[in-house]
């Protein structure tokens, strides 16, 4: 790998440090920096396992690449050169499956909407087009990842960005219907409470409306806090944040009578 990528020297550490400026990782220092980076959240993601699933390869027999360092050690300590061969190899396979996945990827940027095969690259693609301003075909395939069967995390956020693009562009009919799909004890849950309560109070001017998306907020919050559900710092911080939108709504709602009796005083 060395050799394939043209380095002159190669670091073999097994600390990671917490200061930027001591990262000798990239991946570690474009993470620390808030950098995009290859990272995983769940699940399997060793090249072998990402090719079988979407380039339908198997590599067979294989050196696991948690054995490479040691096999290394032993070669420049000394060691047999005929154990670096299934290094070589594995390596070889590596490039091989980098560069067919990056033509995977590529075109999946240039025409998903009829190369995509499933919901989870339709969601993919769809994240990458937000991120580079392409909203409507963001949306687009948002529409059709969630058409296809998700992980139901995935489905959230993928339900969770639409509703913020479709707000974006002014289609408030197809976003209040997903907040409302959403709304519940979750923090993209009340996410999706203040933002139809956000819709009424200023869109839809139905503060009465928006009132009530408050109390039924802040009563799936109070259950929620009563059972357990939730942690009493995230309690205590959404419940401030409703808190302080029904105090303004209430006093938008008192606003009209005040004037009105202002005015029966004035005759």
């Amino acid at each position: 790998m060395v050799l394939a990528f043209g380095l002159d020297t190669i670091i073999l550490s097994t600390d990671r440090p917490r200061d930027p400026n001591a990262a000798r990782y990239l991946e570690t220092n474009a993470s620390l920096r808030g950098k995009p980076s290859l990272t995983a959240e769940a699940g399997s993601v060793r090249l072998s396992e990402l090719e079988r699933h979407v380039l339908g390869w198997d590599r067979g027999t294989d050196l696991l690449s948690g054995l490479i360092p040691q096999i290394s050690f032993d070669y420049l300590r000394g060691g047999p050169p005929e154990r670096l061969v299934p290094v070589l190899n594995h390596n070889q396979m590596d490039l091989r499956g980098l560069a067919a996945l990056s033509s995977r990827i590529l075109s999946l940027l240039s025409d998903a909407e009829n190369l995509g095969q499933d919901g989870l690259e339709m969601f993919g693609v769809s994240r990458i087009c937000e991120k580079r301003g392409e909203h409507s075909r963001a949306r687009n395939l948002y529409e059709k990842s969630i058409a296809f069967f998700l992980p139901a995390e995935t489905d959230r956020a993928a339900r969770r960005s639409l509703a913020r693009l479709a707000k974006r562009q002014g289609d408030f009919v197809l976003a209040c219907e997903l907040w409302k799909g959403a709304a519940g004890n979750s923090r993209h849950g009340y996410e999706a409470y203040e933002q139809l309560a956000i819709y009424y109070e200023h869109k839809g001017r139905d503060p009465e409306q928006a009132r009530q998306i408050v109390r039924q907020a802040l009563d799936e919050l109070r259950c929620a806090n009563q059972v357990g559900d939730i942690t009493p710092g995230a309690y205590r911080e959404i419940k401030a944040r409703f808190d302080r939108r029904m105090e303004r709504l209430e006093r938008k709602s008192r606003k009209p009578l005040l004037d009105a009796l202002a005015m029966q005083a004035q005759a």
